[in-house]
């Protein structure tokens, strides 16, 4: 059986694939673009919710439940920007779903700011703002809380 073909290296290449495996459900998959000692950041992270997590174990603790919570359908809007340094994107995003405990619609903008290096994050400022969220969209965190 031929192996799954490698994630792409090129930044913007590769935050797409990261789209496609976050609405393919493949967390495992998702994870595994992260470099060991990755950081996501969450600058407006609501009260309770964590504002840093520091390397891929704890970044697949965060995402381990999602699909459980978010159904995601769509990311009708990416606008990819690249910046001066080529490691290092400007995303424009919105994303579509459903909320799964109650059926409501999902819906979120985000600003992130993302460092590739060597074909994986190393560094992702996710700027969303809790004061949107839908309701029950911020149930996920499980151990990183």
């Amino acid at each position: 059986m031929p192996s799954a073909p490698a994630p792409p290296t090129d930044p913007a290449a590769l935050f797409r694939h990261s789209l496609r495996l976050l609405l393919d459900k493949d967390i495992p998959g998702w994870v595994a673009l992260w470099d060991e000692d990755g950081i996501m950041e969450f600058p407006f992270a609501a009260e309770g919710l964590p504002r840093r997590l520091d390397g891929r174990e704890a970044v697949a603790a965060y995402m381990r439940d999602y699909p459980d919570h978010i159904d995601l359908h769509d990311f009708p809007r990416v606008e990819i920007h690249r910046t001066t340094d080529p490691r290092v994107l400007v995303v424009e995003m919105r994303s579509a779903g459903r909320i799964v405990a109650t059926g409501a619609p999902f819906q979120m903008d985000y600003v992130a700011v993302v460092t590739v290096e060597d074909g994986r994050f190393t560094r992702y400022r996710d700027y969303w703002s809790p004061a949107t969220a839908p309701e029950g969209s911020l149930d996920f965190a499980g151990d990183a809380r």
